[in-house]
């Protein structure tokens, strides 16, 4: 087998096992549990995994998306988070390489869909993933190819500027919350990771793709507009847009502009 193409299987595979590890934080930090101790066990019935029922997308398939002992059907989540994952790491090796940017935008990416999964559940952003992840988009940018650290705070600054005056003016105008402050520090994160250049782009995308999948959903829910759509895994959606095609796109949009 091809050199490449094996670690490329190989980088798959990494994607598929980190997936696992956050279904873990997925389901235990919004209930403030330790992502550590005790080991995986069934929601249901208590009883442990092991090891050969805890193996990413073939252990649902194998057991036909059931519990083995108590046989309650296990949240179609868990492949999806797998799988994404494992798509996203593969996607990453093969425009990065093996190189410390994939490393990195893997860790980043990982965040970005473990906070939407959450956010999708409780629609609750946590702290503990998005502050420490401005920490680590801000020391990333003192590496070497990387946006700069300039960039990178006026992307903190921006970012969680931006959103927070959005969700002020919203606020005066109709007595409701807009944003919540958790949207705030995963924009605040993602300029921090990107930069500021990437602000405008990932706030367009996550805007209309919000607009468009969140109305289509609550019309087909017969819910009207009362029901209340978490933003984060749009803002994520944008984020992720932006490291595959934002800089092209954009250069595009303006040499049409010129």
């Amino acid at each position: 087998m091809d050199f490449g193409l094996l670690i490329a299987l190989y980088s798959l595979l990494v994607g598929l096992a980190l997936g696992s590890f956050m279904n873990v934080c997925i389901y235990r930090i919004p209930l403030e549990k330790s992502i550590i101790r005790p080991s995986s066990s069934c929601p249901n019935c208590g009883k442990k995994i092991r090891f050969y029922d805890n193996i990413p997308l073939i252990s649902y398939l194998l057991l036909l998306g059931r519990c083995r002992h108590c046989h309650h059907p296990i949240s179609w989540r868990y492949p999806a988070v797998e799988a994404i994952t494992g798509l996203l790491s593969l996607a990453l090796f093969i425009r990065y390489g093996l190189s410390l940017q994939y490393l990195l935008f893997l860790l980043f990416a990982a965040t970005l869909v473990t906070i939407s999964f959450i956010d999708l559940d409780h629609q609750i952003i946590p702290d503990v993933l998005s502050i420490p992840g401005i920490v680590a988009g801000l020391a990333a940018a003192f590496i070497p190819g990387n946006v700069s650290w300039f960039d990178s705070i006026i992307g903190i600054i921006g970012g969680g500027g931006a959103l927070f005056l959005v969700g002020l003016i919203y606020e005066k105008l109709t007595g409701k919350q807009g944003m919540g402050g958790g949207d705030v520090k995963l924009l605040a994160m993602i300029g921090a990771w990107m930069g500021w250049r990437s602000l405008p782009f990932v706030l367009l995308v996550s805007s209309l793709t919000g607009a468009i999948i969140g109305s289509v959903f609550l019309l087909a829910a017969g819910k009207g507009y009362r029901v209340k759509i978490p933003f984060g895994p749009f803002l994520s959606l944008g984020a992720l847009f932006y490291i595959f095609f934002g800089p092209q796109l954009t250069n595009w949009y303006i040499s049409l502009l010129l």
